[in-house]
């Protein structure tokens, strides 16, 4: 059998998606080639799988002769040799249940090994993030983003807002960026790989080491379990009865309701009931704990609540909520806070109140896999079950539930079940965000968290009105507020709120996970008129008033 290599290629000259073909069926007509790819137009990128003895010259020709120029950039034998020992004579190495992001990164890493793994999903490929999480809800939000950016700072020019008859165009836009991607990110992925197969179907286990699928029973090697998280909602009496949305169905609704009443002030409720606020709905947002974003700093979950109050964004925190029920077209929400009785109703219900792994139909106890509370699996700090030949990854483990904490799992698992490397799943030091306007991004320990530890808690914060960046934008909505401790300097934990929080945090990621002071950052250079900057202005108000030092000469 020929020897293959994985070849990617840069591409320029493409302009639609009629290029992007006639890239891929000029690259497919050359010799030795077996397999070519070009993800979309705008990626400028082709991967090709071709026999060792294939020629670069012959595929930039190939492309030249097709009206477009290309240069590769990388190449690579597949046939290296075999890293993981044998799985007497299974048809796969690892078989993974689940088709998203853990799946995929893990299929990847057991190719990368020589072993040959198969990627079974019921659903969709692609996962939660692509197809129903972070991608179409951050495409949503961003649609209605930059309208009120525009009407907060009263700039000049044509208003663009979304209108609520906007919606069904904006929610096509979403659907079709998201079939790209998917195809693009995980479908055209798995093409380039020939030891990886994606089988479609529905899987249980059935033993120690087995499973079954369309009627077919295996028995490979390891077993990964990746088949991430569904949403969830309490027992609220009457709620299963009335019906309601959760994150799904509200990313793809028809059209767009008159009133909707959002309950969960974490994360998604957060992003879904601004955005919806922003289109025009009038929005009633619950929390049944003392603050909004109840994971972070009690000042955030403040200053947010009055963010989102200022855009007509009715927020009950604090609340129980003892029935739903609906009647006359309406849905009417009662409870109450403390003694006093709360009555609402509004069009359309939305529960954001989180996700549970979804593990009810794998047969979990037929293979002894043991689960938790919520349904989520039981897991050693190598992600291994209680049985050694099955490992579980991603949102089914539960918490966090990140996209890139799925795809750092799905590859440790799979390393750790094919070469028994015992590599440790090590989150210290991870960073959350959530994509409000303006966004919430946190690492490390919160101040109640670092007393409850016994740390010696030193703590400083600094409002948007004191960083220069927000000053020049004309937008000081937000802060930071830094915690360390108060004997070492060491900073411990570190949460922002700002326009630009997604990018500022990773500075305090990499501070708490190698041990830096408040002081180190504070002698370090940070670029002028940056978000960023606030970091150091925070960590400079630990010993100082940033008030008395002028504009750059912190």
């Amino acid at each position: 059998m020929a020897r293959k290599d994985h070849i990617v290629m840069r591409v320029e000259g493409m302009t639609c998606d009629g290029c992007a073909r006639h890239v891929t069926e000029a690259l497919k007509s050359t010799k030795g080639v077996e397999e070519a790819q070009v993800g979309s137009w705008r990626s400028g990128q082709a991967v090709v799988i071709a026999e060792s003895s294939v020629d670069e010259k012959d595929l930039m020709k190939a492309v030249k002769k097709a009206g477009y120029r290309a240069i590769v950039t990388e190449r690579r034998g597949l046939d290296a040799e075999r890293k993981v020992p044998p799985s007497d004579g299974a048809e796969y190495d690892l078989m993974i249940i689940g088709g998203g992001s853990a799946a995929f990164a893990g299929a990847i890493k057991a190719a990368e090994l020589g072993a040959k793994v198969a990627i079974i999903e019921s659903g969709t490929i692609g996962g939660t993030c692509v197809n129903v999480g972070c991608v179409p809800s951050k495409t949503l939000i961003r649609a209605a983003e930059d309208c009120y950016k525009r009407s907060y700072h009263d700039f000049e020019g044509p208003t663009i807002c979304p209108q609520p008859e906007d919606w069904p165009r904006i929610v096509q836009m979403k659907d079709e960026l998201v079939a790209e991607l998917r195809r693009e990110k995980y479908i055209n992925v798995a093409n380039v790989y020939p030891n990886i197969s994606i089988i479609q179907g529905e899987a249980r286990l059935t033993g120690e080491r087995s499973l079954s699928m369309n009627g077919k029973s295996y028995t490979p090697g390891k077993i990964l379990i990746a088949t991430g998280s569904l949403p969830s909602a309490p027992p609220i009496a009457g709620l299963q009865e009335s019906g309601f949305l959760d994150s799904t169905d509200a990313l793809s609704l028809p059209e767009l309701p008159e009133s909707i009443m959002v309950v969960g002030g974490g994360a998604i409720g957060l992003e879904f009931a601004q955005l919806f606020a922003r289109f025009g709905v009038r929005v009633m947002l619950f929390e049944g704990l003392r603050h909004l974003a109840p994971l972070e700093e009690p000042e955030i979950g403040e200053a947010l609540k009055n963010y989102l109050e200022a855009e007509k964004v009715q927020v009950c925190t604090d609340i129980v909520i003892d029935r739903v029920e609906r009647r006359e077209g309406l849905y009417h929400l009662h409870g109450h806070v403390g003694k006093e009785e709360v009555s609402c109703s509004a069009a359309q219900l939305l529960m954001a109140t989180g996700r549970r792994p979804n593990t009810d139909r794998l047969h979990l106890d037929v293979a002894g896999v043991k689960i938790g509370k919520r349904g989520e699996i039981i897991v050693n700090e190598q992600l291994q079950t209680l049985n050694p030949n099955i490992y579980a990854a991603g949102d089914v483990i539960g918490d966090p539930m990140f996209v890139y904490v799925t795809a750092y799992a799905g590859a440790l698992a799979a390393e750790n079940a094919l070469n028994n490397s015992g590599r440790v799943y090590d989150l210290l030091a991870l960073p959350r965000v959530t994509f409000t306007d303006p966004q919430i991004a946190s690492v490390g320990l919160t101040e109640a968290q670092a007393r409850e530890k016994g740390f010696d808690v030193k703590t400083s914060t600094i409002h948007a009105k004191d960083v220069p960046r927000a000053i020049a934008a004309r937008d000081t909505r937000g802060l930071i507020k830094l915690v360390a401790d108060g004997e070492s300097g060491r900073l411990l934990g570190a949460h922002v709120l700002a326009v630009e929080a997604g990018d500022v945090i990773q500075e305090a990621t990499l501070a708490i996970r190698f041990n830096l002071t408040y002081k180190d950052l504070i002698e370090t250079f940070h670029p002028y008129l940056t978000w960023v900057e606030g970091i150091k202005l925070a960590a400079i108000t630990f010993e100082k008033d940033v008030h008395q030092l002028s504009c750059c000469a912190a």
